[in-house]
């Protein structure tokens, strides 16, 4: 019913976001003679936030068609080289030396789409052959392609890596760190040959009951039975995903528009005025920052469900209790990969000591392949995007991959 009552709403708007497309073009038209009055500007710029806040956003393109390697610019581009029936993995072909180190990075699955992620294949692209996982929304998914759980998402990283092959770091964002790190242990038992060299783990919730955040309170407060009652529907027609059961993204967004509601306010207020006065060029930074921000995608039902009670309310990774795919996940097992855990000073999703908990568990691996790294003055989103992503934290990120990466270690 939630779900059916989400896109009725969406349809009742129809009409008012054509006409507030009809009425910014209106306003904008250098042939009326109200364009560039204060009331036309006024006017043009209200139209223009009716019809971004009303409109739903699609799946984001990555447009990144190049990059620079050892100072030379060079075409950048997109291929598939491996379909799954909830995600498939995307690598960025470009020129560079074959010894730069590859790299998989890891998206979260959770409620927004890899190109989430932009800014961090972007300043890893100059010095890394990049992968990423670029996971499906689940509403264009049919039942009949089964489920998908965090079981699964286990299961994928380590087929992934095995596809790739040996000498493949990994880089996991946010929620992927548990899964992450699960597979990277697995791999570790049966001493697998793609074991990757490294794994950083970036803002992710390894121990949540280190420093507990709002988004941990909320997890820990409520029965499991809760969130299937209230936050878990079924997608309706017309999508391919048809009676599958979801925690859909427009919830998840509610939630985090609601946690820094103050600060959306003020963007929005900022993003008005810069529309008033004709600065195109801020506007368009705050508009594409929230086409990005309000592209969310649908979780099955059944991975959300165990997330909420292996990482958030049973800590079943941290406790060595984790049984995942019929094996158990031991911390214990990890003795060869070099480990990084990154964190931001004013991390308001993941807190301080929830990442570095993976180095803490980690306890048959040498401390020289523990690194840890606390960004001052970053929260969330800055650890993986924005210029303190690019300048101060991804340097350090790929001098740590290179020092443990068997082709270039010792260089």
């Amino acid at each position: 019913m939630l779900y059916t009552i989400y896109e009725m709403q969406h349809a009742a708007f129809a009409p008012v976001r054509f006409w507030a497309d009809q009425g910014q073009n209106w306003f904008r038209n250098p042939y009326n003679p109200l364009a560039n009055t204060p009331y036309g500007k006024v006017a043009a710029a209200s139209f223009d936030m009716v019809e971004q806040l009303t409109r739903r956003y699609g799946k984001p393109k990555f447009g990144l068609d190049e990059t620079v390697v050892a100072g030379k610019t060079v075409p950048v581009t997109e291929e598939i080289v491996s379909r799954k029936p909830f995600g498939q993995l995307k690598h960025f072909k470009r020129q560079g030396s074959p010894a730069d180190p590859r790299i998989l990075v890891v998206a979260p699955m959770s409620g927004h789409f890899a190109t989430l992620l932009r800014g961090t294949v972007e300043a890893l692209l100059p010095d890394h052959n990049v992968y990423i996982t670029d996971w499906r929304d689940a509403r264009d998914i049919p039942v009949v392609d089964g489920s998908f759980t965090l079981d699964d998402y286990v299961a994928y990283i380590i087929d992934w890596l095995a596809d790739l092959g040996p000498n493949t770091h990994i880089l996991a964002v946010c929620q992927p760190s548990v899964p992450v790190y699960a597979a990277v242990s697995l791999m570790e038992a049966e001493e697998h040959p793609c074991t990757p060299p490294t794994m950083t783990l970036m803002g992710g919730p390894v121990d949540t009951r280190n420093s507990p955040t709002e988004v941990n309170t909320l997890a820990t407060t409520r029965p499991l039975s809760w969130f299937e009652e209230n936050v878990i529907t079924t997608v309706p027609l017309p999508n391919a995903g048809f009676m599958r059961r979801v925690y859909p993204g427009f919830l998840q967004l509610a939630g985090f528009m609601t946690m820094n509601l103050g600060d959306h306010v003020d963007k929005h207020q900022e993003l008005f005025e810069h529309l008033i006065v004709g600065d195109g060029e801020s506007a368009d930074k705050t508009k594409a920052f929230y086409e990005e921000y309000r592209s969310v995608a649908d979780m099955t039902a059944e991975f959300y469900l165990q997330t909420i009670r292996v990482v958030f309310q049973d800590h079943l990774l941290p406790k060595g209790e984790w049984i995942s795919n019929g094996q158990r996940v031991d911390p214990a097992n990890i003795k060869t990969t070099a480990i990084m855990a990154v964190e931001g000073e004013l991390d308001d999703i993941s807190g301080l000591g929830q990442t570095k908990a993976a180095l803490d568990i980690s306890v048959n691996l040498a401390e020289d392949k523990k690194n840890y790294y606390v960004a001052e003055g970053v929260g969330h989103y800055g650890i993986f995007n924005g210029r303190k992503w690019r300048e101060r934290i991804a340097p350090e990120v790929k001098a740590f991959i290179r020092k443990h990466d068997h082709t270039t270690k010792g260089k």
